[in-house]
């Protein structure tokens, strides 16, 4: 039995910002540092963090007046920021640039009053933050399956645009897209793509890798949509496949008869975690790991300005 490594995996750049700023939050202010929701989707980082006195609260109402809090990496409504500014809350924004790009895209549309469709996942942060945007008169619809869209009613076909959850599949992001546009011939689509790059290449190596493995390891926790993602992606090619948060969930019949395994990760999950299940599974008899070739990533992202520089 041997493994394949998923090239890229991991973090991304997005999600490296957002653990560093905490981490230069903490060692600037100390403790307590309130996180309005996790920062990023993995309960191994959130729990490092906690332990270095990061409180995760899910609503302003738990921080106290006068407190430092940051936002996370997955975007939060305009109305939370106002809430932060009105209890004079000193504020660190973590969301990643590329949620950002989409929130400038929703303010765009909605000042030239183009009525907004987005494609994602209902009760996910970034969803809630990037619908949280819209303000004045144009509405903003949640569109999660092809079934939606044919159901859609708008006020004005002829001023209509769309966006999408960064985090999505690209499989299921195009079959929605393809519906939208054959029901609304006229709908704007945004001047770039919105699903992020980091999650193209991950769904892409998982794609290539899916030729050659038997059974597909994601790490990642259960919250993280582009966690989920791969796992879909893996199993529409025909690949069994499997979300852990770590090693110790991994089941030993998963690999009867299997002769190679790959293992790929959220862009939330630490490459360390990876490395762990890879020791397991040479104990049961793995005798083989190679890392794959992939798209070699570059991008890094500037520190808020209120981080930068000395403090």
């Amino acid at each position: 039995m041997k493994i394949l490594l998923a090239n890229p995996r991991g973090f991304c750049a997005g999600v490296d910002r957002a653990i560093t700023i905490v981490e230069e939050v903490l060692k600037r202010v100390g403790t307590p540092v309130y996180v309005r929701h996790e920062v990023v989707h993995n309960t191994f980082v959130v729990e490092r963090l906690k332990a270095q006195g990061v409180i995760f609260v899910e609503s302003l109402d738990a921080v106290p007046d006068g407190a430092t809090v940051i936002f996370s990496a997955h975007g939060t409504p305009k109305q939370v920021y106002e809430e932060a500014a009105q209890r004079r809350l000193t504020v660190y924004d973590a969301t990643c640039p590329l949620v950002t790009k989409v929130h400038i895209e929703v303010n765009r549309m909605a000042q030239a009053g183009i009525e907004i469709v987005m494609i994602g996942h209902a009760g996910h942060p970034e969803v809630e933050g990037t619908m949280g945007q819209c303000e004045g008169s144009s509405p903003i619809h949640l569109v999660e399956t092809v079934a939606d869209v044919e159901r859609l009613q708008v006020r004005n076909p002829e001023k209509l645009g769309y966006v999408t959850q960064t985090t999505l599949s690209q499989d299921d992001a195009a079959q929605i897209v393809e519906a939208l546009t054959r029901c609304f011939p006229k709908i704007l689509a945004p001047k770039k793509e919105d699903i992020c790059y980091a999650t193209q290449n991950r769904q892409n190596a998982v794609r290539a890798l899916a030729k050659e493995v038997d059974v597909l390891i994601v790490v990642g926790s259960r919250n993280s949509s582009n966690s989920n993602r791969l796992r879909e992606a893996a199993e529409r090619r025909g690949i069994a496949a499997y979300r852990i948060d770590c090693a110790a969930e991994l089941q030993p019949e998963w690999f009867d008869g299997k002769r190679c395994i790959g293992i790929t990760a959220g862009a939330s999950a630490p490459e360390a975690l990876v490395r762990e299940v890879a020791a397991s599974l040479r104990a049961l008899g793995a005798d083989e790991v190679r890392e794959c070739e992939g798209t070699i990533e570059k991008v890094s992202f500037p520190l808020p300005k209120n981080l930068q520089g000395d403090g």
